[in-house]
């Protein structure tokens, strides 16, 4: 089984990450652009990618492969990480797989569009207890099919 690597700078379900991957032995790293405050725990590793535009995404995409999991709200970065065969896992529990990611990456620029044209001025919805549930349920469910599929 590989490792877990976190998108950290916006992350609402780090602290759920790391339980769960200590109860299965796995290492976490905790990539953000600046220093964050982690567990200290000889498999939690905090990451300082640093303030260059997109270094925390550079850093996790350099080093992901298959057997890894990824958890970001980012896109972009989630495209990339699938291509490299990582299982991507967005906070709210959504997967982003080879099917799903080029569908989100047209979403995304879209909305992109359409808020730099003023059509749409709010954000996502709020952050919700269904939404951190279903994230546990859904990085579960991902750790037992890599398991899996190691044996």
């Amino acid at each position: 089984m590989g490792s877990i690597y976190i998108d950290a700078d916006a992350c609402p379900v780090k602290t759920e990450v790391y339980r769960v991957a200590q109860r299965h032995g796995l290492t976490v790293y905790v990539v953000a652009a600046d220093v964050m405050g982690v567990p200290r725990e000889p498999r939690i590793r905090p990451v300082v990618a640093g303030p260059a535009f997109d270094a925390a995404d550079d850093w996790i995409a350099e080093r992901v492969g298959p057997g890894d999991i990824v958890v970001t709200s980012d896109v972009p970065l989630a495209s990339r990480c699938v291509k490299a065969g990582a299982a991507v896992l967005g906070p709210n529990g959504r997967a982003f797989t080879e099917d799903s990611v080029g569908m989100a990456l047209a979403t995304r620029n879209l909305m992109q569009d359409l808020r730099e044209a003023g059509a749409v001025t709010g954000g996502p919805r709020p952050f919700s207890a269904r939404d951190r549930s279903q994230f546990l349920q859904a990085l579960h469910e991902t750790i037992e099919k890599l398991a899996r599929a190691r044996r």
